[in-house]
């Protein structure tokens, strides 16, 4: 008996260990262990991300720069996908190697075997409706919508820049962002980003076992709607860079053009340019590959990036800094003998009468009369270091060898040395005005950016003062000086009245001096023709201008790359665009015709653009 009650008591053991064993295993499953609750949530539900539209780009005449199209991404759930999966039939369906189909498949894995992840992105409306009507033979795969930016211009490339999917870096920097999420990369994109980009939202959706959509889960109660970015309204002036660009094809440089009243920017050129909408979709990193491999640069931002020296463009300026320090006087004369002797050289100068006051010097362009301005601005101080810093002072107030705090990335700052920078190369104390005499006439080591350079022509028109330039008008029908308290007015700590002889000067150089390729029949444009030397080539042609001389509307910078003479290119292409702005018009056919056809740059790639193409 007892051996029975034994035995019975071994076999209960038993069953309550086996029993225990089952309901631990049972809560390890149920409650700790996700893995099949995974398999059965993923089963039965789909959480679909739905993307924001990007906010709508305007020019300043409510012109469409930026929309968006429908597009849509494929994405998989490894776990969900059959074992008797036709991987063959599949990439026919896709138009994609196998190869390409198990890398794809094993990063999808690596990421999580049941989250959704991208498999094919951006494809357009038309690949999508072939691959919808097969969908259902592929368990583990669902599609997404999204949007893609298009560029209807086709202009503007560099001031609009472009969309891209989001790195690592910056997912893990900004958690908004996620695996797959488009992002600003460059230009009013990556500036205005939080603007642009809205709110994500998602749909949490239930499939039956052909991944079809059976309706909301919950009747959507975990749902969230997606919210649109703010449409932004840009100070640009979309015909007019459309025809700067025209008239810059087949050549190398830089066009800024600003409203002096506001601030505003209503040109900004940099070219070789290139369609932005090669920057779109599935071929953006093939299309984005060719351009950085251009020679030519169509990526490079010329008016925020390159710095040139100012050439004879810069002559203003001294001659504003010399009547503010009273070391000049209009009436002043100064002799020029084909240039200015000093310490056994001789900076050369062209022929023209002599001796030059003030508004000749300016008409003409004569070094010898700037090299002795330049000297008496630095020799009326005690010393020369004392000297130049006050004339450096000067400079940077015309927002020159700095950055203007234009609202764009990637500006870069330009140069106006240092005192430091000229004790290091000539010793402390042992360099005079001669010793940087090239300053005078806006070489050396000077280098101001095609920005910097529309910023100082601003500062001339408004006869003392520039506007923080910027690139964003209205944000939802608010104006962007709601938004940025940087955009404010700046003094050169010129007066006033000192510049009503050098604007005149400037009008004088497009009415009978150096700029008359440039002059439009009753209207006052005023400008400044300049040379600048290049070491690797010819030299560059370089304008600045402002029109009217009364109450400006428009003042700009022109470059051209080895253009040799300010007057060949940049003062005429100046002038057209001054004309097309104020009067809508172009009275002079033959100087258009001669800048459409000019070809600096000999056969261009068709990966890059030109305006229109």
């Amino acid at each position: 008996m007892k051996q029975y009650e034994s035995r019975q008591f071994t076999i209960g053991a038993i069953f309550l260990v086996v029993g225990i064993i089952f309901l631990i295993r049972l809560f390890y499953v149920q409650v700790i262990d996700s893995h099949y609750k995974l398999d059965a949530t993923n089963n039965v539900l789909r959480t679909v991300v739905k993307y924001p539209a990007r906010g709508l780009i305007y020019d300043r005449n409510g012109e469409l720069l930026v929309y968006n199209e429908a597009a849509y991404d494929l994405m998989i759930v490894p776990k969900a996908i059959k074992e008797d999966f036709d991987t063959t039939e599949f990439c026919d369906l896709l138009e994609i190697p196998r190869a390409e189909f198990k890398d794809r498949f094993e990063k999808a894995k690596k990421y999580s075997r049941y989250k959704a992840s991208i498999f094919e992105k951006e494809i357009s409306a038309r690949s999508y409706a072939k691959i919808q009507e097969q969908l259902f033979n592929y368990p583990g795969f669902f599609v997404q919508t999204r949007t893609l930016r298009t560029y209807p211009k086709q202009t503007a490339a560099h001031m609009v820049g472009y969309v891209g999917e989001a790195s690592p870096k910056i997912i893990e920097k900004d958690k908004y962002y996620k695996s797959g999420d488009h992002i600003g990369i460059s230009g009013i994109e990556k500036q205005y980003e939080q603007v642009l980009r809205g709110k994500r939202g998602q749909e949490v959706q239930m499939v039956d076992v052909f991944n079809r959509p059976k309706g909301k889960f919950q009747d959507g109660a975990f749902d969230t709607s997606a919210v649109s970015g703010s449409n932004l309204i840009l100070t640009i002036d979309a015909a007019l860079q459309a025809y700067g660009e025209k008239l810059m094809q087949n050549k190398k440089g830089s066009i800024v053009a600003i409203d002096p009243s506001t601030g505003e920017i209503l040109a900004l050129i940099s070219m070789p340019t290139y369609d932005p909408n090669l920057l779109v979709g599935r071929e953006r990193s093939k299309n984005y590959g060719k351009l950085s491999q251009d020679t030519l640069k169509p990526l490079f931002n010329r008016a925020l990036m390159a710095k040139y020296p100012p050439g004879s463009t810069f002559k203003s300026i001294n001659a504003l800094i010399g009547l503010q320090e009273q070391v000049l006087t209009p009436s002043m004369h100064y002799s020029c003998n084909r240039g200015y002797s000093f310490g056994g050289r001789k900076m050369g100068c062209h022929p023209h009468p002599s001796p030059v006051d003030l508004e000749y010097s300016i008409q003409t362009s004569c070094n010898a009369y700037y090299c002795n301005v330049f000297r008496s601005i630095i020799d009326h101080y005690s010393t020369a270091e004392e000297g130049y810093n006050v004339w450096r002072n000067y400079v940077t107030n015309f927002g020159l060898g700095k950055k203007t705090g234009i609202d764009l990335p990637n500006e870069l700052s330009g140069f106006v040395p240092e005192t430091e920078y000229y004790d290091r190369y000539y010793v402390k104390g042992r360099w005079h005005s001669t010793t940087i005499l090239s300053l005078a006439i806006g070489q050396g080591e000077l280098g101001f950016t095609p920005m910097q350079m529309a910023n100082m022509v601003t500062a001339i028109a408004n006869r003392g003062y520039y506007i923080t330039p910027h690139i964003a008008k209205e944000i939802n029908g608010r104006t962007i000086t709601e938004f940025d308290s940087t955009i404010v007015r700046n003094e050169t700590g010129v007066e006033a009245k000192y510049f009503d002889e050098v604007v005149e000067a400037m009008y004088k150089v497009v009415e009978q001096g150096t700029g008359t390729s440039a002059r439009i029949d009753s209207l006052q444009v005023c400008g400044k023709t300049g040379t600048v030397q290049n070491p690797h080539g010819d030299d560059h042609s370089t304008f600045i201008a402002f029109a009217p001389k009364e109450n400006p509307k428009i003042a700009l910078s022109v470059y051209v790359e080895n253009g040799y003479w300010g007057s060949r290119w940049a003062a005429p292409i100046a002038g057209l665009l001054i004309e097309q702005y104020l009067r809508d018009t172009i009275t002079r056919p033959a100087i258009e015709q001669r800048m459409l056809e000019g070809n600096l740059i000999g056969t261009v790639p068709k990966i890059v653009g030109n305006a229109g193409e």
